[in-house]
């Protein structure tokens, strides 16, 4: 078994001593690869390897293709999170302190310490970064920085100075996700699941009973006019809210909610349920009174708790008026939907229900079946004449109308809550709400000026994979005002407010351009006192002059070029890396704000997302016990099996699944890889087996550079580890049937090429088997490029077409039962050859179809005989799409004679492999008995086993 552990100590340690990581300008084309920074508030898990292992082949790859790589890393200290597991420690919490103890590993004189903020973060940020040395990820350490050291809050403040002078942070009142435990703003990395807080707007519509406002939640207040009753919760007291000068029913928990949007705080007493259902409702716009009922699905903690029923539109309210009836709930029996949008008697709703067999209000698919009724009315819809003033209208539009009019009309109230199920939580453990902060400092993502630059950045720029364009696009469209600091946590103070605190997600945007000065401020030779706003505007932003700067920041002049220097030749970012959840927040902000801080030559040039990674085939959960630590995975498997295994499972957006069995598999690959790599031997002679090997290799090569390219990391990877091996099966095959040897010169040079192609994804193997081949230098010296010599285009097509007819031989005989004497294989003639090539052109050509082939084939002279013929074109026409593209270019290019080379490679294999003697006959040359030679095609012989 393979001693992963000091075959990787070794080459990590020549590594570091070649400095193959560290970058600094000179005179290559340069590339800046990042990738998000890590939290430090647990260690790493085989999840989080799949992002940076991604990130580090590419890395890896740019420098073996010529580029001077930055490839830094840093540790982001900023938000609540690390202390609000640092309460949770000092509070005792069992289930956090066993996690760290018995998942972490953490030691318990270790966690005795962790009540301090600063012990987590430090003690984490040591852990993941053993882990990524140990993975071997080819980082520039000299560049480390963590967010709240001194200098990186310089770099903070003057960036959000400036994007206070550019107007672009704004004092004001706003809605924000919120934690009443901390009393601070929570993003995505506040929350458990690293849940982004978005918010749902509901239109509160005003029913009144007696004295009694009875106001009702929802998301479609177009259905107003087929509210058929209301429902409530006969089981809940019911809260007298004072709002203004009303006072409102609702659950308690949305009492609690209403307090931090402002719009009610106290209680003057209860209602019970049961007391309101015996009420009737009347409607804001005016009309008869309705009935209120008692419902199951009716929660308090959603909306109002209070629903307005429209049975027609909505499949829950139907199915709840059905029960009701059955029930013989009193009041339901009279209530019969009233339809509002489209026309006709039938009941979407209803039939909605009925289709899927829907029995109860408790049946799951509700949902479904209110998702197929909105879409269905939302898209199409039209507003009928019960409408009044609406009618004509699409559904669509009236949505907005009907609410801009009840609100306007003050029959209606708007109110937000957080979307999401399960709710969201803050990592301190509280329930988070919408609260509307007064004199909150905010980014002003709604400005349509500034957003059209992100647009115009976007438009400009790769994004990987394809795909996630549009969702990038989708999520500038929403994007509106975003609180960017807090008065708790571990951050930068605002410059101009020192009760404020830069927001986590606002600290994180544009510190890809302080790793390139950072590893000057960790050698001394630029403090962090002495980094001005001057100083960062000269470096950065190309304002003001040295001589100024360097008299007012104490900075020495060439300590400023130097800066300034690695800023200009490293930006702008040239590949930015992240998981998917990161699209709707961090990496749509990160384009935001360098369009707002940068010139567009700085603007960064692409994006690569990732989707997440699953633990044989589940989400990783700390609550199923799912998660395996990044570094105890290395110590079991070895940092290269985990990369592979993470790496080969998925493209890109897919969701990769990390198994045992696939790193254990992973290992011997790359033990067998290793014990097969011996030095180059004396070369053989030219041979068909070399040639078509050498062919394999050099388009291995070209198909993995395409792949990588376009960052196909599975694809790549599938090609060189396994598409390899079965060519090289075949070779030696095809050697052995004439009891021939590889060639150990030929051998070495393509396994040689195999493990440069290795070394971005498994570069500790990769080194040794370059090493054991007897190569000197490194295996990321540079990327193999296609050998002189090793494409033959008539070597494959001759390959491919010896194959086929062993395949072919193989069906007769499993058909036919026959041992075999002697097989006779039948070529085609000439005229066959000419019409097959005219067939061959048109079928690359985009003409698949027998009609159009044969329409092209009348009019050549020379093809025209074709008309007598049509079922010999109809095979030719299946021959040729049924082989690879590959094939179709090697066959275009002609110059192949086939029967020459079966009579020279097929009669050895057919030895080999059936035991049988192999006769080669042109058509119409040679003995013909069973007629079976007029049924010979071009690269598809007729074949006759005796």
């Amino acid at each position: 078994m393979t001693d992963w552990a000091s075959i990787e100590e070794k080459w990590r340690t020549r590594w570091a001593e070649a400095r193959v990581a560290e970058a600094d300008p000179d005179g290559r084309p340069k590339k800046f690869v990042t990738v998000a920074y890590p939290y430090p508030n647990s260690p790493q898990h085989v999840g989080h390897g799949r992002t940076y292992t991604l990130a580090d082949a590419h890395a890896r790859f740019l420098r073996m293709r010529g580029y001077n790589v930055l490839f830094p890393m840093a540790f982001h200290y900023t938000g609540t999170p690390i202390l609000g597991m640092a309460r949770r420690v000092a509070s005792g919490d069992d289930e956090l302190i066993s996690n760290l103890s018995k998942l972490y590993k953490v030691p318990d004189s270790d966690i005795a310490g962790f009540s301090e903020p600063a012990n987590i973060a430090d003690y984490f940020r040591r852990e993941i970064k053993e882990g990524m040395v140990e993975m071997g990820y080819s980082i520039d350490w000299r560049r480390e920085f963590t967010t709240v050291d001194p200098g990186y809050k310089k770099f903070i403040e003057w960036q959000v100075e400036t994007l206070r002078e550019k107007g672009l942070i704004m004092q004001g009142s706003h809605p924000v996700g919120w934690c009443p435990r901390d009393e601070n703003p929570v993003s995505q990395h506040d929350t458990m699941g690293d849940v982004e807080p978005e918010f749902l707007e509901y239109t509160v519509v005003k029913f009144r009973a007696g004295p009694y406002v009875l106001p009702t939640a929802t998301l479609r207040p177009e259905t107003l006019f087929g509210v058929t009753n209301l429902w409530v919760d006969t089981d809940a007291q019911y809260q007298k809210a004072n709002v203004g000068d009303e006072q409102w029913l609702v659950s308690a928990e949305c009492l609690y909610k209403m307090g931090f949007l402002g719009m009610a705080s106290s209680s003057s007493g209860t209602v019970s349920g049961a007391e309101i259902a015996r009420m009737s409702a009347e409607p804001p716009q005016g009309g008869a009174a309705v009935p209120i009922l008692p419902a199951r699905f009716v929660e308090q903690g959603t909306g109002t708790g209070i629903v307005m029923s429209v049975p027609a539109h909505a499949p829950f309210d139907m199915q709840a008026l059905i029960d009701a009836k059955r029930d013989r709930v009193s009041g339901a029996k009279p209530i019969e939907p009233v339809r509002v949008i489209g026309e006709g008697s039938s009941i979407p709703a209803l039939e909605a229900l009925e289709s899927r067999g829907i029995k109860d209000q408790d049946d799951s698919r509700i949902d479904e079946a209110t998702k197929e009724v909105y879409n269905a009315e939302f898209y199409n819809g039209t507003m009928n004449d019960k409408t009044g003033r609406f009618a004509g209208m699409a559904a669509s539009e009236a949505k907005t109308a009907v609410r801009e009019w009840l609100i306007s009309a003050k029959f209606a109230a708007s109110m937000l809550e957080l979307s999401g199920d399960p709710e969201v939580r803050c990592r301190c453990g509280a329930e988070c709400v919408v609260k509307v902060l007064s004199d909150q400092w905010f980014l002003n993502y709604a400005d349509e000026e500034w957003k059209a630059r992100a647009a115009e950045c976007m438009d400009s720029m790769s994004i990987l994979p394809q795909e996630l364009r549009q969702e990038f696009t989708n999520v500038l469209g929403w994007l509106r005002e975003r609180a960017c600091a807090r008065q708790h946590g571990m951050g930068t103070t605002l410059p101009w407010d020192d009760g404020w605190i830069v927001e986590s997600l606002s600290d994180s945007v544009i510190y890809m351009a302080y790793y390139t000065i950072a590893g000057l401020v960790n050698s001394g030779r630029i403090s962090p006192d002495s980094m001005t706003h001057e100083f960062f505007d000269y470096v950065f932003l190309d304002k003001g002059e040295i001589s100024a700067v360097a008299t007012s920041s104490g900075i020495e002049s060439d300590a400023l070029e130097e800066a300034k220097k690695q800023f200009s030749y490293f930006y702008p970012v040239d590949s930015r890396h992240s998981g998917r959840d990161l699209v709707p927040n961090h990496l749509t902000f990160f384009v935001l704000n360098h369009v707002a801080m940068f010139s567009r030559a700085m603007w960064p040039a692409q994006i690569v997302v990732n989707g997440s990674v699953l633990m044989d085939g589940s989400k990783m959960s700390k609550s199923m016990g799912n998660i395996v630590p990044l570094r105890s995975a290395i110590r079991k498997h070895g940092a290269d099996p985990i990369r592979l295994a993470i790496i080969i499972s998925a493209e890109l957006l897919q969701d990769a699944d990390f198994r045992e069995e696939s790193a254990s598999a992973a290992s011997g690959k790359l033990e067998a890889m290793i014990a097969e790599a011996e030095p180059a031997g004396k070369p053989s002679e030219p041979c068909q087996e070399g040639k078509w090997i050498a062919d394999r290799a050099a388009s291995l090569i070209r198909e993995t550079t395409i792949a990588v390219e376009k960052m196909r990391m599975r694809e790549a990877l599938h090609g060189v580890l396994y598409s390899l091996d079965a060519d090289l099966a075949w070779y030696r095959k095809r050697l052995a049937a004439r009891d021939a040897q590889p060639d150990a010169s030929l051998m070495a040079r393509v396994k040689s090429a195999r493990a440069a192609m290795l070394w971005p994804f498994a570069p500790h193997a990769a080194e040794e088997i370059w090493e054991r081949l007897g190569n000197s230098g490194s295996a990321g010296d540079a990327w193999p490029q296609e050998p002189e010599g090793w494409r033959d285009i008539v070597a494959f097509q001759a390959e491919a077409l010896l194959r086929s007819t062993l395949d072919d031989i193989a069906r007769i005989l499993k058909v036919t039962g026959i041992s075999p004497r002697v097989v006779t294989a039948y070529v085609s003639g000439g005229a066959k050859s000419v019409l097959y090539t005219g067939i061959l052109r048109m079928v690359c050509s985009g003409s698949t179809s027998m009609g159009t082939v044969m329409k092209g084939l009348l009019e050549d002279p020379a093809l025209a005989h074709a008309k007598k013929h049509p079922a010999l074109v109809q095979k030719i026409i299946k021959d040729v799409l049924s082989d690879t593209l590959a094939i179709r270019e090697a066959r275009l290019t002609g110059g192949f004679d086939e029967a020459t080379f079966l009579e020279s490679e097929l009669g050895p294999m057919v030895r080999a492999e059936f035991g049988a003697e192999l006769r080669v006959i042109k058509e119409g040359d040679g003995p013909d008995p069973t007629g079976k030679g007029a049924h010979a095609r071009p690269f598809k012989p007729a074949l006759v086993v005796e």
